[in-house]
């Protein structure tokens, strides 16, 4: 190995070993933070946030971004949301929900499989309207048409399990550091956004992710449906 070659590798062992300490310092800030902290910055946001962040970091995942937004987002218009948040139009507003299929069959009862799972997250835009049709369609096709396509119906799921499945709240919604692995779908339309970066829930009410839209399908592999109109 010549001198240019062994730089190289020493580089890279470099830089390696940075992200491995880079990790460990979000494990470590995660385990000092105290939610019965008499610290105000201790806040159950600030934990998740950094949470998320490793958890980001861990999928490869390095163009995101975090923000706390106002109690009274969710009253507010959309045109208000996306200037509080800075993005470029009400179109990069995206919400994640959790779908329930009400007709599938006895023996599907979990997330185990995700050609023909009970619940999928979809993600979604705020100003766009779900077509639930679509995604049967999908979901059927997908299983090759051999289950009877009036074994799948999909709907809202109810907010108590969305809550058990994802670990997260109304309105708070993310695809990162569920406590259930729940397949995802991605609405085509969000695929096609420019700039390619959108936001999303951030686990807690009032904080919202922003992420590179091939870094997440990357980090999530979700499958990409046109599912909205």
């Amino acid at each position: 190995m010549d001198s240019l070659e062994k730089l190289e590798t020493l580089q890279a062992r470099i830089l390696h070993r940075i992200t491995e300490l880079e990790i460990s310092l979000y494990g470590q800030k995660l385990a000092s933070v105290s939610l019965s902290s008499d610290d105000p910055t201790a806040r159950a946001g600030d934990t998740m946030e950094l949470r998320l962040t490793a958890i980001l970091i861990v999928l490869g995942v390095d163009d995101f971004l975090f923000k706390r937004v106002p109690l009274d987002y969710y009253d507010r218009s959309l045109e208000s949301r996306r200037d509080i948040l800075g993005a470029p139009s009400i179109e990069h507003l995206c919400k994640s929900i959790v779908l329930v299929n009400t007709q599938a069959p006895a023996s599907v009862t979990d997330c185990s499989d995700r050609n023909n799972s009970k619940y999928y997250v979809v993600v979604i835009q705020y100003m766009a309207r779900l077509n639930a049709e679509n995604i049967k369609n999908f979901v059927y096709a997908l299983n090759d048409r051999k289950i009877p396509k009036k074994r799948f119906n999909f709907r809202l799921a109810p907010e108590e399990d969305s809550q058990e499945l994802t670990g997260y709240g109304h309105n708070a919604v993310t695809c990162f550091g569920s406590k259930t692995n729940i397949p995802v779908i991605l609405d085509e339309a969000i695929t096609k956004l420019e700039p390619n970066f959108f936001w999303l829930g951030g686990g807690e009410v009032d904080l919202k992710l922003g992420i590179r839209t091939p870094q997440f399908i990357t980090a999530i592999k979700p499958f990409i449906v046109s599912c909205s109109t």
